[in-house]
């Protein structure tokens, strides 16, 4: 039984450990998403200030101003591009924590295929030897009725 009770203290601890790594997916999918709404402000904004940008191209612009403007748009250009990096990243983590979910998945269906199949053994186990005491009893009882129990008289 302490076998037994050893798999279940394991399957315990893998359940634990699988509700760890869906937890840190969930984190890691959330930063992702937060990550890719960021990525999509700042492309909404650029385009934003480009149509507006736009609206003014038939007014005189002063060169400085213009020089400034294009400066921006590179500016955030720029950002959105290390944007994208963070995102990417990102997403290499989810991808990093879908697999150490399926591994802890894995480890606990596998434990507890080991303790049911460990369980079952015991059962079986336990079974014979009833069966064998039934058995033990059935043949003395019948032993006794052939030859009759000592101190009986005929």
């Amino acid at each position: 039984m302490s076998n037994l009770t050893s798999l279940m203290v394991a399957v315990e601890v893998a359940t634990r450990k699988r509700d760890d790594a869906r937890k840190v997916l969930q984190d890691t999918q959330a930063a992702q998403q937060a990550a890719s709404d960021q990525l999509g402000q700042l492309e909404g904004y650029a385009r934003e200030t480009e149509a507006r940008w736009g609206m003014k191209a038939d007014t005189a612009m002063q060169p400085e101003v213009m020089y400034h403007h294009y400066k921006f748009m590179d500016r955030l250009g720029h950002a959105a591009l290390l944007q994208k990096g963070v995102v990417g990243d990102q997403a290499q983590r989810v991808d990093a924590a879908r697999r150490a979910l399926l591994e802890t998945e894995l480890r606990l269906a596998s434990l507890r295929k080991v303790a049911e199949k460990r369980r079952h053994d015991l059962e079986q186990l336990q079974m014979r030897k009833d069966q064998k005491q039934t058995d033990e009893r059935a043949a003395l009882q019948y032993r006794n009725a052939i030859h009759g129990t000592p101190g009986q008289e005929y």
